[in-house]
Parts: structure tokens; C-alpha cells; sequence
């Protein structure tokens, strides 16, 4: 799909493409149907062998990326947003404003990279047995495309929470980010409903916060990450309360953006 997908916004482009063959194959570590968009990882990681192979990477802005990683998907049936998208094409920290104008004339959003050390120490929390993270979507996604005035004006609530996300994080107020992390899942919870959200999923959240963390959902179910505002002692009753309960928990390694003079930008 991501070939088909990338040979489409070539020709569009104008952008020549020289012959040979190749073949694709690939190996992943993410957790199968855990909400870590371990299939959107999987096209990124083959667009950027494309963009390699055909020696394209200056001329394939970095902002029309994610779209077209997105598009791959969608002939794939896969019912996904630009958000996970975007990380995975620039790495690191991202701010992402999805400004509806500026989305309107130019197809993307508003992308700023941030400085990683701003981050406090995060974990990741999944089940062994997922969910699938795809049913999630369902009904909230026809009820916003149905103009519902609930789902909509939650949905910008949402949105405001990264707005205050990043100025947390800029002023390392982590007292704050971990207040809007709590606030995530309660707005997702309060348009999803738990039976859409799934027993297991909600329990990944509410272990975390029993101990005083904040927690939210990774993505639309399957994976949670945590904040111990407490420190490395609250961290590790993390750990035990996992385990007890059956969950795995890693700490995050957020790796700086492999962005580099080549990857041009708007």
C-alpha cells in the first residue's frame, strides 16, 4: 500500500524515479493490538527505506509524510489519525497543532519539535492479551462525523490539554502535567464509555492511580503510560501493583528525532 501510496504522490510531484527492483520485508518488537501503532510504525519505517532506496528523502517534505503514511493505511482499511504518524516520521517530542485553517489549505498541521530532557521519567504500562485498539474508534468517530455537540466540545477539550501540556512542560511543572494526563483519560472515558473502553484497559489506568501516579491511555486502549510524580519509590510500587495484577511495565525511552539536513522541511 505504502508503495502504491508513494509512487501517486511522486507522479503528482513531478518527481522522477529511477528503475530497479526491490524487495520489502521486516521484523518488529511492539506488542501486537496494545494502542503502540505498531502498524503505522511498520509503514513509516518502509517509506523511509523507499525514500532511501530511490534517493527522494530532499525532495519528500517532512510535513507530508505522516499523510501519506496515513493514506497507506487507509487503503488498508485501518481507521488511524495523523497523530501517531507524525511522532514516528520526526522522533522525539512533538508538539502538534492541528490547526483546522491551516489544516484546510495545506493538508497537515502545525509541527514543533521539542527538547526530550523536558520530559519527566515515564512508564509504560500493557496487557499481555490486548484489545484491539480499532473497535475503540467506532461509534465516537460517526457520532463527531454527526456534528454530536458532546463529542465535539470534548474533543476540543482535548486538544486544550496539549496546549497545556506543552506549557507545563516548558515550565517543568510536573505537578500540572500529571493533572492533565488524569484529565486525558477522564474526557476519553466520558465519550467512550467503559464498555467500549474495556475492563482490562480501564484497570491499566486505575492501578497506577490507586498508588498516586497519573496515567492515560497510550492511544485508544491496549497500552497505558504513567507518571510517579512521587519519584523512584512510587515508581517501584508501581512496578509490584503491575506485576500483582498482570500487566507488564517499562520505563520509556523516548529516542531524539534521526532528522536530519536532508529531511526538508516546510
Amino acid at each position: 500500500a505504502i508503495c502504491k501510496i508513494f509512487y501517486k504522490y511522486c507522479k503528482a510531484k513531478n518527481i522522477a524515479l529511477h528503475g530497479g527492483n526491490f524487495t520489502l520485508s521486516y521484523d518488529t518488537n511492539i506488542p501486537r493490538q496494545t494502542g503502540l501503532s505498531g502498524s503505522s510504525a511498520i509503514v513509516c519505517a518502509a517509506l523511509n527505506c523507499i525514500l532511501d532506496f530511490y534517493k527522494v528523502r530532499h525532495l519528500v517534505k517532512v510535513e507530508e509524510r505522516p499523510n501519506l503514511i496515513l493514506e497507506a493505511e487507509k487503503e488498508l482499511g485501518i481507521v488511524a489519525g495523523l497523530q501517531d504518524r507524525v511522532v514516528q516520521v520526526y522522533g522525539g517530542l512533538v508538539f502538534m497543532d492541528f490547526n483546522k485553517s491551516h489544516m484546510d489549505r495545506l493538508g497537515h498541521g502545525i509541527y514543533t519539535q521539542m527538547d526530550i530532557s523536558l520530559l519527566p521519567p515515564l512508564y509504560l504500562i500493557y496487557a499481555e492479551n490486548p484489545s484491539d485498539s480499532g473497535k475503540v474508534h467506532s461509534t465516537v468517530r460517526q457520532r463527531w462525523l454527526d456534528r454530536d455537540d458532546f463529542i465535539r466540545s470534548t474533543m476540543n477539550e482535548v486538544a486544550n490539554l496539549a496546549v497545556e501540556g506543552r506549557q507545563a512542560l516548558l515550565a517543568k511543572d510536573y505537578a500540572k502535567l500529571a493533572s492533565l494526563m488524569n484529565r486525558n483519560f477522564d474526557l476519553r472515558r466520558s465519550m467512550f464509555g467503559d464498555d467500549a473502553l474495556g475492563a482490562l484497559n480501564v484497570k491499566m489506568v486505575e492501578v497506577p492511580r490507586e498508588l498516586g501516579a497519573a496515567s492515560k491511555f497510550t492511544g485508544s486502549g491496549g497500552a497505558v503510560v504513567a507518571f510517579c510524580p512521587d519519584g523512584p519509590e512510587q515508581a517501584a510500587q508501581l512496578e509490584d501493583a503491575c506485576k500483582k495484577a498482570g500487566f507488564i511495565v517499562q520505563p520509556v525511552q523516548v529516542v531524539p528525532s534521526l532528522l536530519t539536513e536532508a529531511d526538508p522541511k516546510i
